[in-house]
């Protein structure tokens, strides 16, 4: 990964205290992440993402697959487009959410509609919370190639709960 400045980036990855992720609106939550205030996911080494976005009910995150993440077909593994999907949808759920609230997905669907190669180059997977509720949300996501054409979308439904000793 790199920055506007094309240097190396040093990438933190960790789980953040239910304390600290409590303390913060999720919206806070989740940009103190995308600028390296928060460590990353650990899920996250498995992607790599860069060029992260949020705003509130909207998350985008950019990545490239490569050969790292080819199946034994010869073709990008759908967990990949799976971990970028739920994270883009959670996350976009996340930044609707108040100081003292959390969220777990529930379910969600993906839809495969055309496959990935490390020929695809930088991908772009958009999240957008459809509804956000005092206990549950739903939101869709889609992954787009660079050419702007459809890989892969999904919806979730997630369960929103308090943390941190919050009551409900």
């Amino acid at each position: 990964m790199v920055d506007d400045n094309s240097s190396p980036r040093t990438v933190e990855y960790g789980v953040v205290s239910v304390e600290k992720m409590a303390s913060m609106t999720g919206l806070d939550f989740v940009r103190a992440i995308f600028s390296r205030r928060l460590p990353e996911p650990p899920i996250m080494q498995t992607v790599e993402p860069f060029d992260c976005s949020a705003d509130p009910g909207t998350v985008v995150i950019h990545s490239v697959p490569g050969l790292r993440h080819y199946n034994p077909i010869g073709s990008v593994h759908g967990g990949y487009a799976a971990i970028l999907l739920d994270s883009a949808m959670g996350l976009a759920v996340q930044t609707t959410l108040p100081a003292g609230t959390g969220y777990t997905t529930l379910e969600f669907k993906i839809s495969f509609v055309r496959g990935m190669s490390e020929a695809s180059g930088t991908i772009r997977t958009e999240g957008r919370v459809l509804n956000a509720g005092r206990r549950v949300a739903t939101a869709e996501a889609r992954i787009t190639d660079a050419k702007g054409r459809l890989i892969a979308h999904a919806t979730t439904t997630c369960l929103v709960f308090p943390i941190g000793g919050a009551e409900g």
